[in-house]
């Protein structure tokens, strides 16, 4: 940790290199976002009353790119966060650095008339959904993000629940299931990363139509904070359709194994983790017309277990408006759902939802200071089915400001 740490210090200290480079073939950039945080939430204090419910930290993004030539590229995104920042991090309220890599990957373009095709291989965001590739904090007008990048669904890839009991049993981001596996309390599976997985990809876009087909060692589905990663193959694909400028609609689906080695030995004999795949689809769609901008998905996912006829799935979606009043500022809301499906174990031990519904509701603002300097704050309503109160609900507040640190140009 501390050598990862060093290495994004020496970055910063090169990022305040004035800009010294005009547009070339070659040529290196580095652009930053450093945002600091403040929020308040009962979260904070779930495990223990005495907590305070305020915490601050802070994020860098780091997003070296090279240039070489009119076709090949590397591009990455580093992360560094002080946590408690993200809303989701209101639920452990310790203070810890974490270090990330959403993308690093080396890229070749080429175009013709009508057609450009862009192949990737390294660290990839998922090409599943729409959000995963709105990392910035300036890309999202509002703090927290949406409920299937976020949650984190009481099961485990590297545990295996042994019937419908057991599964109802587990918490959102805190699963210890019985019947095999790596030992212990764990996060429980994200429906869809917002961290890098290892693959290659290939994009291609021709007129109103665009396509990208990515095939990955790790599954969308995977915990944040897992420390371990699948090493399967598997692949996710998406397309769209352009209607008109501003105006897009979006497929995307992923298949493969998402449960771990560590619980194949206690698999059905004959049986093997690829027998059990994970699978998502997904809807999305764009609109923008004057000063208004919406954003929304729907996805199904769905966890094959064994010795389960009906195994877990999972339905979500969201929608998000964001209005400019003036063009320093701006109003947004984003309401979603996460609702979880019927199971039946071997047993025909049967359950309507495997886990309570979740609900949520976001409102906030954001103003432009300066050009490059945005202060924007929201209030979250957080819902679990059964619940009452006002524990997980969370306000917050976050200044950013982006840097254009290196843009050094060479022949």
């Amino acid at each position: 940790m501390l050598r990862e740490v060093g290495g994004f210090a020496v970055l910063l200290g090169i990022a305040a290199v004035p800009s010294l480079a005009q547009n070339s073939d070659f040529g290196i950039t580095v652009p930053v976002t450093v945002s600091g945080g403040a929020l308040r939430s009962g979260r904070l204090q779930s495990d223990d009353p005495s907590v305070s419910p305020f915490a601050e930290g802070f994020r860098v993004m780091l997003y070296p790119t090279l240039k070489l030539g009119s076709h090949w590229f590397a591009y990455s995104a580093l992360q560094v966060r002080l946590s408690p920042y993200f809303y989701y991090d209101a639920d452990d309220p310790e203070r810890e650095l974490y270090t990330n890599t959403i993308q690093a990957y080396i890229g070749y373009t080429t175009r013709t008339e009508k057609t450009t095709v862009v192949v990737k291989a390294g660290r990839l965001a998922t090409a599943f959904g729409s959000f995963a590739l709105r990392y910035d904090d300036t890309d999202n007008p509002l703090l927290d993000q949406p409920l299937p990048y976020v949650s984190e669904l009481p099961l485990r890839g590297d545990q295996l629940p042994c019937g419908t009991t057991d599964l109802l049993s587990q918490y959102y981001g805190y699963v210890q299931a019985s019947c095999g596996g790596r030992p212990g309390w764990g996060s429980g599976l994200a429906p869809v990363t917002l961290y890098g997985l290892p693959g290659v990809q290939v994009e291609a876009a021709r007129g109103h139509f665009d396509g990208r087909l990515q095939l990955t060692a790790s599954s969308p589905s995977i915990s944040e904070y897992s420390t371990t990663r699948l090493s399967y193959a598997q692949w996710t694909a998406g397309a769209g359709y352009t209607i008109r400028q501003g105006t897009r609609i979006g497929v995307s689906a992923f298949r493969g194994p998402y449960l771990d080695r560590a619980v194949a030995s206690f698999l059905p004999v004959g049986t093997s983790v690829r027998d059990f795949p994970a699978t998502g689809i997904g809807v999305d769609g764009q609109w923008a017309r004057g000063r208004w901008n919406v954003n929304g998905e729907w996805q199904r996912f769905q966890y094959d277990l064994p010795t389960f006829g009906v195994s877990p799935s999972t339905t979500t979606g969201y929608v998000e408006a964001k209005s400019v009043i003036t063009p320093r500022l701006y109003v947004a809301g984003r309401v979603g759902y996460l609702k979880n499906g019927g199971v039946t174990d071997g047993a025909m031990v049967s359950a309507a939802q495997y886990a309570p519904t979740l609900t949520s509701l976001e409102l906030g603002a954001g103003v432009w200071l300066r050009r490059n300097l945005l202060l924007k704050g929201s209030y979250e309503w957080l819902r679990t089915e059964g619940e009452t109160g006002n524990q997980d609900n969370v306000v917050g507040l976050e200044l950013v400001a982006n840097i254009h640190a290196i843009n050094w140009a060479f022949h």
